[in-house]
This record gives structure tokens, C-alpha cells and sequence, in this order.
């Protein structure tokens, strides 16, 4: 999908740049023709007013005057009343008899006082004087060398313009389908592990029906273990649809953010409390210094969730007698929340993809757990929602920290 993407992004690019070029090249080509044209003609309207008159003269090294006469080769004649030939100016020209009636009565014959005589490369003005019908001739053999060399040179550009600019859409279109490339395999690969997932809890569901109707004639009570089980895995894939469902309106960016003014500091409270004897089963301690009445805009769901979901990470991973400390400050505008455990810190090459969704840096663990490695990237989500920002810190010395950092958007 992304190579056709690339390949029809390049074709795009150089059928816009080429229709680009080919319009810049004709204009060029038609204002340079014309330009010549209305310069033919006026040198050949001066060798007429001139006639009889001696040639001016062009002083080198000074300015050329538009006066000082044509650098077109021109030729006159006039025709009395009788209609009789006479070649008025002829200089550095030489034109035969025959040549100078054929192309003398073509001129005449085009009724009209301008036009060109194209298989013997003339223009020709016709203008009427006292003397008579006088005729110019300027040679266009320059002007086709001229502009057949413009013309040479625009395909030659043209040629390598477009070669360039080939090579310049092939890499702008890596450069531009990179991130939906990576958003690409990440989305295939969230479809694999979301289906990988979803696969484990209702194999776990049909083996446990299956032994049930192999066992029709059993009580409730007798079966119950079975039947525990089953609820306990459809509750995990309840809950995993669920975080599915959050992650995917969040980037259809369809969840509605009704944002209220709340106590963060309560908010926090009521999330601290209910871990203390979840933290006590695992021998965790959990530790906590938050400011009182912190207010900020914001939706208290996804605030609580964000809390619940950060400390619920920070004591599974905290290790047996570890210690779990929160802390919630005011930090100018914004409020700081930081969740730290003193467990095993987390790899360097892990915490760039701590956020990822179903990444785990400890995959048989996380799963022992009963994690899907989506809450961090709920987090993240949360986070983002409130135009914040969230990130880590991992050491041997004092174990890994969450800090989030969320504008308060309120008055105090």
C-alpha cells in the first residue's frame, strides 16, 4: 500500500510540475515570437520612413539608439501606378529578378498590409505612400535560428528540470509517507496483537463451556469453577474492548471531552485510597504527598483513570516490599503528577516504546499480570487530551518514575 501510495504520489508530483513547465515554456516561447515579430516589423517601418536616406550609423562601444537602424536583414520595393517594379533598397541583399516578382505579387495577394512568407522565411509590410505602394522584406532566418535555439535549450532544461525534480519527488515521498508508513505497521500490528488478545480469553471460554457440555448432568455448584473462570475472562476481554474502543475514538478523535472545573486533589484522594489494600496483598507500600485543593478544567473520568491506571502499573512492578509514592504539586500554571516505584527500572531501549500500545518490556510478566499493554498508551491518550505531557525516568537508584505535567486552566 505505502510503494502504491509513493508511486502515485510521484506520478502526481511530476504531472503537476511537467503541466507547470509546459505552460512556463510556451509563454516563453510565445512572448519571445512575438517580441521578434513587433521587432521585424518596426525595423522594416524605419527602412521604409527612410528611404533615400543614408544608412545610420552604429557607434560601437555606445549605447545602441532603436534608431540606428535594423540588425534584420530588409529589403524595399514600390510599385508606381502602372504597377511596375523598383527596388527602392537592397542593401546586403541579393534577390534575383524572378524572386523579387514571385514574392512581390504573393505579398499583394494576401490582402492584408502584414504576414509571412514562410517557404522563403520572409515577413513582408505593405504600406501605402506618395510615391506609391512600397513593399518591406526583412529575412526571418535569424529569428527561426532564435528562437529554434530557444526552443532547444527550453527541451534541454525542461529535460533535466524534470529529471531533478524526479529524483527530488522520490525523496520527498519517502520523506512525506514516513510517518504514514510507521502508522501503517503500527496499525497492523495493533490488529495482530489486538487479535492475538482477543483469541487467548475466548479459547479459554470455549474449553471452559466444552467441559461443561461434557458435563450435562452436573450441578451449578459442582461446575461453578468453570463458570468462574469463564466470567473472569470475559470480564479481561470486556475490559480489553473496552480500552480498544477508548484508543480508537480518541484517534477518530470522537470522544467527547465534556471538561469540567473539578478538585484534583480530591480526584487523587479517592484513586490513593482504594489501591492501599490492593497494595497491601502484593506487599507493596504505597506513599503519597499531594497538595490540597489543587483546581484545574478538566474531565474527571479520564483524570481518575489516568491516576487508577498509573498506580495500578507502578505496584504490580513495584516488587515484593517495594514502596509506590505519588506526588501531586502545583507547579505555576500547571500541576504535576508523579507515580515512582522502586522496582526493577526499566531498559533504556525499552522506554521508547513504553507507550506503544501492547508493548511490554516484560511480556510473560505483564501477562501473569493480566495486562494487555494498552494502559500506558491510555494514558499517554488521557494526557494529550488535557494538552499535557507525560513521561519517563528509570533508574537503579530510585527505580521509575511517571511524571505527567497537565495545565490547570483554572482559578485558584
Amino acid at each position: 500500500m505505502i510503494k502504491k501510495l509513493q508511486k502515485k504520489f510521484i506520478f502526481i508530483n511530476m504531472t503537476l510540475i511537467s503541466l507547470v513547465m509546459i505552460i512556463v515554456f510556451a509563454a516563453i516561447s510565445f512572448f519571445s515570437y512575438q517580441w521578434t515579430a513587433r521587432d521585424s516589423y518596426k525595423a522594416m517601418e524605419k527602412v521604409i520612413e527612410r528611404e533615400g536616406m543614408p544608412p545610420p550609423l552604429l557607434e560601437i562601444g555606445e549605447r545602441r539608439h532603436p534608431d540606428t537602424g535594423p540588425m534584420t536583414p530588409i529589403f524595399t520595393v514600390t510599385l508606381d501606378e502602372k504597377g511596375s517594379i523598383k527596388v527602392s533598397s537592397m542593401e546586403n541583399v541579393t534577390v534575383s529578378d524572378e524572386v523579387l516578382s514571385e514574392v512581390t505579387k504573393r505579398a499583394l495577394g494576401e490582402s492584408k498590409q502584414e504576414g509571412m512568407l514562410l517557404d522563403l522565411q520572409l515577413r513582408f509590410l505593405v504600406k501605402q505612400t506618395p510615391e506609391g505602394t512600397k513593399i518591406a522584406f526583412a529575412d526571418m532566418g535569424r529569428e527561426i535560428n532564435s528562437l529554434t535555439n530557444l526552443l532547444i535549450t527550453l527541451l534541454l532544461a525542461g529535460v533535466g528540470g524534470l529529471t531533478a525534480f524526479f529524483f527530488i519527488s522520490l525523496f520527498l515521498s519517502g520523506w512525506v509517507l514516513r510517518p504514514a508508513e510507521k502508522a501503517w505497521k503500527q496499525q497492523q500490528q495493533f490488529v495482530a496483537d489486538a487479535s492475538h488478545e482477543l483469541k487467548t480469553p475466548l479459547t479459554i471460554i470455549l474449553a471452559n463451556t466444552g467441559i461443561l457440555l461434557s458435563h450435562k448432568g452436573d450441578t451449578i455448584e459442582e461446575q461453578s469453577k468453570w463458570i468462574e473462570h469463564t466470567q473472569d475472562e470475559a470480564n479481561r476481554m470486556k475490559k480489553l474492548v473496552e480500552d480498544l474502543l477508548f484508543l480508537a475514538k480518541s484517534d477518530a478523535s470522537q470522544i467527547q471531552m465534556l471538561q469540567s472545573r473539578l478538585n484534583f486533589s480530591d480526584a487523587v484522594w479517592g484513586c490513593v485510597l482504594p489501591f492501599e489494600s490492593v497494595a497491601y496483598e502484593q506487599g507493596v507500600v504505597i506513599n503519597s504527598d499531594i497538595d490540597s485543593d489543587i483546581l484545574l478544567v478538566g474531565n474527571e473520568g479520564q483524570l481518575k483513570q489516568l491516576v487508577v491506571i498509573l498506580l495500578d502499573n507502578a505496584c504490580k512492578y513495584a516488587g515484593k516490599n517495594g514502596t509506590v509514592t505519588l506526588s501531586l504539586k502545583r507547579m505555576g500554571v500547571n500541576v504535576r503528577l508523579a507515580v515512582n516505584n522502586t522496582g526493577e527500572p526499566i531498559a533504556p531501549e525499552h522506554r521508547q516504546h513504553i507507550f506503544e500500545r501492547f508493548y511490554r518490556a516484560d511480556s510473560s510478566r505483564a501477562r501473569k499480570e493480566g495486562g494487555y499493554g494498552l494502559g500506558l498508551a491510555i494514558a499517554k491518550t488521557i494526557v494529550g487530551n488535557h494538552g499535557g505531557k507525560i513521561s519517563v525516568e528509570s533508574s537503579d537508584k530510585v527505580g521509575t518514575t511517571f511524571t505527567v505535567s497537565i495545565p490547570t486552566n483554572a482559578i485558584h
